[in-house]
């Protein structure tokens, strides 16, 4: 009788524990199997929600790199609007002189943007981050992002010169078309970072709801077996004393 007292004490503070933390699964010998499964699911949540913030950072860094872009479109389209009205016959050399006096001005603001753009200091442009991985899978797998460099070198307008005598438009259109295709490029970037990060929350609750539904306690279950205990325990503290009573009442009568 003493074992089964003890036995119920035990099955009542492991049920109090439950209910305490909501948990069905609070220590190994609760559920061994159950414990180890909701443990990785708990890995696999954690990486999903970890990929999105990833992600999230990615697409700051893609957007501050698409702004610096435009910027140069910006830049470039002055520059070849400057470049046409240079070509015009009736401009003298000193005044195409003064077209390329603003062109390189427009030169060096595009070559700020690509050695001076960055993100969490980490510049964008230059050609240090040409291929930029980004971990988005719990797994720590995913992306990459192509940064592509956009200094005037790369961009092949460095020695752009209209006062040059065989100076041609060739040079300006390649480079818009680059800048261009390097926009397209990133927005098609940012359009999939923003369904990795749909897919990651999703993900991520659906392995929260499992963890849930594994681990979680059912409360008015547990609260059935709590008074199914109770009575139980006092069914048998009233039955030890009722022993106890007989055997002194034996006791008397000899």
């Amino acid at each position: 009788m003493y074992s089964g007292v003890t036995s119920s004490q035990k099955n009542m503070f492991r049920i109090y524990t439950q209910l305490a933390s909501g948990k069905r699964i609070n220590t190994a010998k609760d559920d061994a199997a159950g414990l180890a499964i909701a443990s990785r699911m708990k890995t696999q949540e954690t990486g999903y929600k970890v990929g999105a913030d990833n992600a999230g950072m990615a697409m700051g860094a893609a957007n501050v790199a698409e702004g610096a872009l435009g910027g140069m479109s910006d830049y470039l389209q002055r520059i070849r609007e400057l470049a046409v009205k240079s070509m015009n016959g009736i401009n003298s050399g000193a005044d195409k002189q003064i077209y390329q006096k603003e062109i390189d001005q427009l030169k060096q603001g595009i070559e700020g943007l690509a050695r001076n753009t960055s993100f969490n200091e980490q510049t964008l442009l230059d050609g240090s981050m040409a291929d930029m991985a980004v971990a988005t899978s719990p797994n720590g797998g995913g992306m990459h992002i192509q940064m592509e460099n956009s200094t005037l070198k790369a961009l092949g307008i460095a020695d752009l010169d209209v006062t040059s005598k065989d100076f041609s438009l060739d040079a300006i259109d390649r480079a818009m078309d680059m800048v261009s295709e390097r926009r397209s490029s990133l927005g098609a970037s940012t359009n999939a970072l923003q369904h990795t990060i749909n897919f990651n929350h999703s993900a991520s609750i659906s392995q929260l709801s499992s963890r849930s539904r594994l681990e979680d306690l059912d409360f008015p279950k547990a609260i059935a077996k709590k008074k199914q205990d109770e009575v139980m325990g006092q069914y048998r503290m009233s039955m030890l004393r009722r022993q106890m009573d007989q055997k002194k009442s034996l006791t008397a009568l000899f």
